[in-house]
């Protein structure tokens, strides 16, 4: 089969997103498929090369510490904020099928998603609009709510009126302590758990740094876990213990700075309610194929749900593949599964 993979992209989340679609490609490699990997943003492969599909082994492209400088890049390439690169919906056409192995912007956000449906192309992971839902966190809690899933009390800023004023709103509606982050965000970019005022104001300076819309929510207390979703069966438990500080995006990428256990250790009825309520959220945002949600387990054992991840990482430290391995699916055969799905629907 040949199958193009789209990763990189006009994303904070780039460099992420390029080593999953290494190691995906990889995989299928291996797997004996015919794969193209594209920078979806340059419309050439990571080294900078003309994308080609390929049966050779390449190697993993790995995560710096610091998150991608995209005005340096949009400079550097001369392509400023045209998000698809030249030649990118061709290879996407000669291909059986399209892996998406984005996270962020027009990857994740479900206008990808509708252009590839447009053109008929197979694709993995939700439709377009899932995508935008899950993708816009206010939505999202909205949703939960609505099917009853817990999420923390919260409130939608989008800056109009200042730090200071959004501030205040905080305060009032929501409290202390309190996580702000971008409205549509991922891999942890741009978050802050502030616990007082002077600590808010740069959470919220440092987030509209990223996008203008910031939502806040209660920070509940609890055990950070996460439970995937793969072809309607619900994979074991992560739980999620960073050495220091939270599950930022150095704990998230770099190797040995967080504890991973899976499947995690959780009395049955915890299981249960982390199951269900993964499922509920699932329906509710009409997500399809497979998809992570995230979860701080309360000491009364609430699952809050935090968010949804509609294309989960696929690196070395990531998540979804820890989880499809404790339930006995390896890397190779989750990517091909991945795959296999899109092109049977």
């Amino acid at each position: 089969m040949r199958i193009t993979v789209l990763a990189g992209g006009l994303s904070h989340e780039r460099e992420v997103s390029l080593s999953s679609g290494s190691l995906i490609t990889a995989a299928l490699i291996r797997k004996g498929h015919e794969v193209c990997l594209v920078d979806l943003y340059t419309g050439k492969a990571p080294d900078g090369s003309a994308p080609r599909f390929i049966r050779d082994p390449i190697q993993p492209y790995k995560v710096s510490r610091s998150i991608p400088d995209l005005e340096a890049l949009k400079v550097s390439t001369g392509r400023g904020d045209h998000r698809i690169g030249e030649g990118v919906m061709s290879l996407c056409t000669q291909a059986d099928a399209v892996f998406i192995a984005l996270h962020g912007d027009v990857g994740e956000n479900g206008r990808l998603q509708a252009l590839l449906d447009m053109a008929c192309i197979p694709y993995t992971g939700s439709g377009y609009a899932g995508s935008l839902l899950a993708m816009d966190k206010d939505l999202t809690k909205q949703l939960l709510t609505r099917a009853g899933v817990p999420t923390a009390p919260w409130v939608l800023c989008d800056l109009t009126r200042g730090v200071e004023a959004a501030a205040d709103r905080i305060e009032a509606e929501v409290g202390y302590p309190v996580v702000v982050k971008p409205c549509s965000g991922g891999s942890s970019v741009g978050v802050s758990m502030p616990e007082n005022r002077a600590e808010l104001t740069a959470a919220i300076e440092k987030a509209s740094a990223y996008e203008t819309a910031l939502l806040a929510e209660r920070r509940i207390k609890g055990r950070e876990l996460t439970v995937s979703i793969l072809d309607g069966q619900v994979l074991p438990a992560v739980e999620i213990i960073p050495l220091t500080g939270f599950y930022d995006y150095e704990n998230k990428y770099q190797a040995g700075m967080t504890t991973e256990i899976c499947p995690a250790p959780l009395a049955e009825a915890e299981t249960r309610a982390l199951e269900a309520a993964a499922l509920q959220g699932f329906s509710a945002l009409r997500l399809r194929g497979y998809c992570r949600f995230d979860f701080i387990l309360s000491e009364d054992g609430t699952p809050w749900c935090l968010e949804a991840n509609t294309l989960p990482g696929m690196t070395p430290t990531s998540l979804l593949p820890q989880a499809a391995a404790a339930a006995g699916i390896g890397y190779d055969e989750l990517c091909e599964k991945m795959v296999m799905m899109a092109v049977k629907r």
